[in-house]
Parts: C-alpha cells; structure tokens; sequence
C-alpha cells in the first residue's frame, strides 16, 4: 500500500466517529449514558420497550438496518462533544 492510499484510509477513518466502534459498544454506552426507558423513548422498537437486554438489542439491529441507523445517529448526537474534540485542544488542556 503506498503512502497517498494510507493516508487517505486514516483520513477517512478520522472524520468517520463509529469508526471501529461496535455496535455493542455503542448500545452499552448509550444504556450506561441515557438508560433503556430513555432509548425506548427516543427509538421506540420493541427491544427497547418490553424486557430489554443487550443481546436481544443486538440481534435486533443487526437484523434491521434502518433501526441500527437510528441508534447510531443517536450515539453520535449524545456523544458529539467528545466527537468534536480536535486531539491539539485536548493535548492542551492537559498541561
């Protein structure tokens, strides 16, 4: 892979914020964040609604493109602040 093809992969991959997480992770944040009567408000499907589980949501989304959409843009939107740190602001604020 040549150097113009590398940079422009972790380019991508920069300005991309689900780039390598999974989808558990962001189910389990967004539980941990906002809570299952939250996400059930929020993107009312009924793996959010009746007895709720991390595997049953996964199997769900994983099923289910356009709901797997919906809990992805909601990750982003909750977690836009940290999204938007540029890593020089963050290396600053440390010193």
């Amino acid at each position: 892979m040549n150097h113009r093809k590398r940079w422009s992969l972790s380019h991508q991959n920069i300005k991309d914020p689900l780039h390598g997480v999974t989808l558990e992770v962001i189910l389990s944040r967004l539980v941990e964040h906002v809570g299952w009567k939250e996400l059930a408000h929020r993107i009312p499907v009924r793996c959010f609604l009746f007895d709720p589980t991390i595997t049953s949501s996964l199997r769900f989304f994983r099923k289910t493109p356009w709901a797997r959409k919906k809990v992805e843009v909601l990750y982003v939107r909750v977690f836009k602040k940290r999204f938007c740190e540029t890593p020089s602001k963050s290396s600053s604020s440390r010193s």
